[in-house]
């Protein structure tokens, strides 16, 4: 099975597909590398395709220490799976969590990103709610080292923000919460309390943001609620940004509506190879 090794010995399994200019997909919390396969399958016609599963998600290992599921191991995971494969520049592709390690790739490695595609981005940054968020997350830690995935996977399938996907996909909803409840319990807690309610919430880095030139396509659901605000933010404040809302829709963007993500994502990526996603022009910037 390949496998990248991060900085830390922690071996990564990736697949890849296709040839042309790289793709990486970063996937959620609740998913892994297989939740990108219409992705995989699409791009890697014209790109070079790498899903992989971060750390704490088998086939990847999964570290005891809840110590090394910070989110600079999960940005800098990505980077190392790049490195393995002898690739300098990608195109990042990330839902929610993955987004936020795709931003952060913007960030803190801007050099070797030619596009951030941040889908479903944002959920817990709002500073007034900021630790009851941690609070949440360490909650939902418990529950995964109590309970087990299948049970956590039971009770979480009917959150709001997974309601649209339960509405329009009823089989792929099923599908894909049978997946969450076979993840590692002990990878998925670590992740959760140390990614998930241990990352700085995007309103505190207005500054950076304001200075990453890369070029961002950020999608969000409209009945994606935590992430409307985040979403509208990042467009407001990154310099080449733009925000597309896909109607209906709430966090799983990539399977609920994966033909229309394909087509936008595809939209994008073929403009920023072409120089043709630029920073703003300061003259439809709103008067202060």
């Amino acid at each position: 099975m390949p496998h990248a090794v991060a900085s830390d010995e922690v071996r990564l399994y990736f697949e890849e597909a296709g040839s042309g200019t790289p793709i990486i997909f970063l996937h959620e919390f609740a998913a892994d590398y297989t939740n990108w396969e219409p992705q995989m399958r699409y791009f890697s016609r014209s790109h070079r395709c790498i899903a992989y599963s971060a750390r704490g998600y088998t086939p990847s290992d999964v570290p005891v220490s809840a110590d090394v599921y910070t989110y600079r191991h999960f940005y800098t995971d990505a980077l190392a799976v790049l490195d393995h494969l002898r690739i300098e520049k990608a195109h990042f592709v990330g839902l929610s969590m993955g987004a936020y390690s795709s931003l952060q790739i913007g960030l803190n490695a801007p050099q070797r990103a030619l596009s951030m595609t941040l889908a479903g981005v944002g959920s817990g940054s709002e500073l007034e709610n900021l630790e009851n968020w941690r609070k949440q997350c360490r909650a939902n830690a418990e529950q995964f080292e109590t309970l087990g995935s299948v049970e956590v996977a039971k009770a979480t399938r009917e959150v709001p923000s997974r309601i649209p996907f339960l509405v329009n996909d009823p089989r792929g909803h099923a599908d894909f919460y049978a997946a969450l409840a076979r993840h590692d319990a002990r990878g998925s807690a670590n992740t959760m309390r140390g990614f998930q309610g241990g990352r700085p919430s995007i309103y505190t880095m207005t500054d950076a943001i304001g200075k990453v030139p890369t070029p961002a396509l950020i999608i969000c659901g409209d009945e994606d609620d935590p992430c409307l605000g985040p979403s509208l933010f990042l467009k407001q404040h990154l310099p080449a940004a733009g925000l597309t809302v896909f109607p209906k829709s709430g966090h799983v963007l990539n399977l609920e509506e994966p033909a229309l993500f394909n087509e936008t994502v595809e939209r994008f990526i073929t403009l920023a190879d072409a120089g043709r996603w630029p920073v703003r022009d300061p003259r439809s910037l709103p008067a202060s």
